[in-house]
Parts: C-alpha cells; structure tokens; sequence
C-alpha cells in the first residue's frame, strides 16, 4: 500500500499567509474556510510535486536502463538464449 505525501493526523499548527484582503473577505463572506482550501490546496500541490520528481527518476533510470540495453543487449533475451542453450543439453 502506497504511502501518504503527509501524516494527516498531525497537530495543526498556525502559520501566516498572506492574502488578497478583498478576495479573503468576500470568501469568509460566503463561508469559505480559507484554512481548510489552503490546506487542500497544499496537499495537492504536494502530491503534484512528488509525482513529477518520481517521473523524473524513472525517466533517469528508463535512460540508464537503456543505455545498458543498448551497449550491452536486453539482459531478458540474454536469459532467454541461455536457458534455450541449456535446454537443448
């Protein structure tokens, strides 16, 4: 089971923002709570950020691994070749 980006239990802590202050009224003016669209907002711009680091280690390791394939050939035909030798014995 995949692992969340942040505990979601964890105490809540206050922090500054800084705001548009006619966008901030006219939000509470409608019941908005800006703690909890920041705080989705955050966790979704995290989420965002660690897919696209992920992205980009597994693009790092596809260039790597085909970097060996192509110097070297497909390790799975190797094994293929070799138990196929073995095979005919």
């Amino acid at each position: 089971m995949r692992q969340p980006a942040f505990d979601p239990s964890s105490k809540r802590r206050t922090v500054g923002l800084t705001l548009n202050a006619d966008l901030y009224a006219k939000a509470k003016a409608e019941g908005i709570n800006a703690s909890q669209v920041a705080e989705e907002a955050l966790a979704q711009a995290l989420k965002t950020r660690l897919l696209e680091k992920a992205r980009a280690e597994i693009a790092k390791d596809m260039a790597a691994c085909n970097a060996y394939i192509g110097k070297h050939g497909s390790p799975a035909e190797m094994l293929r070749d070799y138990l196929a030798e073995r095979d005919d014995d």
